[in-house]
């Protein structure tokens, strides 16, 4: 195997300016979402005052006005606090947006939520997890790993898990005996490549997943995708710095990533040839890892699928490398349990003819994570017949990935196809493709497949043919998840 690697260039420094001296009132314009409403805690903990807007009710508002934040539910520009020194903007707020225009009138800074968290970032022990996909299960996995291991993370996810929580500040300092302990507190944050904002981050040490084409809106090819993972890459500090990259061997373009890295550079997957050699058995969800060709650790995954094999593998060899014993890592992976979103079990259907219907929900909206999930349930559920709701997100990406979308179902057996989501597009784009083009492409690759535009039709659809032993996933990252949600209400005497 190969020993991991050190390079000779200069690290990168971020593209994100500035500092939080002297910031005493954050305000935050869309702030209920799980990044945003995440780093406003992990700033309201370190004394700062924030404020925020947002128009949609939640659990998450709510939660944050009971922790003594001030949110306002309208977005004229006119609630913006006098005291406010600094507005954050998440990546859904358009340049004309009212509230956005009033703190520019007022000459404050505005910054967005990646370069805020760059921020925060600084003065942590920073654990960037990046790649196309399993950034918030992984994350998750980490934290709830490092959080058993006793290593009291701070973290922000992008999805809810009950077994950590919300977002938190974790430790100032690293606790225990380990290596790196008494150096500054861990803070575990996902690095979205979306429009490059992982360049605003801070990173200590960094997982790079895997790298597919993905926001072809935003990059336009393959090779601006690694150029952009390649320059995240060298925001790490040096070796001697503790600056440290773990990568997948296969499936993340690490020969075109790694050779500029100063870092230590080491490789996971399931190639004999990784410094972290990841061994997976799908017939009892056991995973192991081996060093050097000896095993290190084993232990049984709960989230099912190879793809969670080796986001879970990640998740324990980060965990080694800041300070957990293998085996105490290895005993809290197998007790994680999932998180929302991410193929949760919503319930068991009782239909009125009788037997039952099994109902699962999952955020996957690209090829490559329907293909994974479709093929992890078939496997370890078996179902009579497996049955996928599928909302795309973005026309662009429709289009751009309209082939590999087709060929990503072929472990369904019936595939349902709403409206496509229609967000960050331009109307000229919308234009451009519809749910009926992925519709006609399933047909030509022999997949049973139809187009139902309203998502309360599907409901009815679904309350006339769902069978015993059918499992229905809903999927897609826009509002789809509400399909299962009203299902199981449905069917609830």
């Amino acid at each position: 195997m190969a020993d991991p690697a050190t390079t000779e260039s200069e690290p990168g420094t971020p593209s994100s300016s500035g500092d939080l001296t002297g910031i005493e009132h954050v305000d935050f314009i869309g702030i209920g979402g799980c990044g945003m409403s995440g780093l406003a805690r992990m700033l309201h903990s370190m004394g700062i005052t924030c404020s925020g807007s947002d128009i949609n009710p939640s659990s998450t508002i709510s939660s944050l006005v009971e922790e003594g934040l001030s949110i306002r539910t309208v977005q004229d520009g006119s609630g913006l606090p006098s005291t406010t020194d600094l507005v954050v903007a998440s990546a859904a707020i358009p340049p004309d947006h009212p509230e956005l225009v009033a703190a520019e009138e007022r000459g404050l800074k505005v910054r967005s939520y990646a370069e805020v968290l760059g921020m925060v970032q600084a003065d942590r022990t920073s654990i960037c997890i990046a790649g196309t996909h399993g950034k918030s299960t992984t994350g998750a996995m980490l934290c709830h790993v490092l959080m058993e291991c006793g290593l009291d993370p701070g973290f922000i996810i992008g999805a809810n898990c009950g077994q950590i929580g919300p977002s938190r500040p974790g430790a100032a300092r690293i606790p225990g005996a380990g290596p790196l302990a008494g150096e500054p507190g861990l803070v575990v944050c996902e690095a979205c490549e979306f429009d490059r904002s992982f360049h605003h981050h801070r990173p200590t040490m960094a997982l790079i997943n895997n790298l597919e084409e993905d926001h072809l809106d935003i990059y336009g090819s393959i090779e601006a995708i690694i150029e952009a993972f390649r320059e995240f890459a060298q925001l790490l500090p040096p070796a001697e710095e503790g600056g440290s990259l773990l990568i997948a061997h296969d499936g993340a373009h690490r020969h075109q990533i790694t050779p500029p890295l100063h870092c230590r550079v080491a490789t996971f997957g399931y190639h004999p040839e990784a410094d972290y050699q990841v061994v997976w058995d799908p017939g009892v969800q056991r995973v192991g890892i081996l060093r050097d060709g000896l095993w290190v650790v084993q232990w049984t995954n709960r989230m099912p699928g190879a793809h969670n094999a080796l986001n879970a593998a990640a998740a324990v060899i980060l965990a080694h490398q800041l300070g957990a014993e293998w085996e105490d890592a290895a005993e809290a992976m197998g007790t994680f349990e999932g998180l929302e979103r991410r193929m949760q079990h919503l319930g068991d259907i009782d239909l009125p003819g009788g037997g039952q219907a099994t109902l699962y929900d999952d955020y996957g909206h690209h090829p490559t994570e329907i293909e994974h999930t479709l093929n992890a349930l078939r496997t370890t559920e078996d179902p009579g017949r497996l049955i996928c709701v599928f909302q795309p997100h973005q026309h662009s990406r429709t289009r751009f990935l309209l082939d590999s979308f087709a060929e990503s179902f072929s472990s369904a057996d019936e595939v349902i196809v709403p409206h496509i989501y229609f967000v960050r597009d331009s109307q000229s784009e919308k234009q451009r493709v519809s749910a009926v083009d992925l519709v006609d492409r399933l047909h030509e690759r022999g997949v049973a497949a139809s187009h139902i535009d309203a998502f309360d039709d599907i409901i009815s659809h679904q309350e006339g043919t769902l069978q015993d032993d059918d499992l229905l996933v809903i999927m897609g990252a826009g509002p789809v998840w509400t399909i299962g949600r009203d299902l199981l209400d449905r069917f609830t005497p």
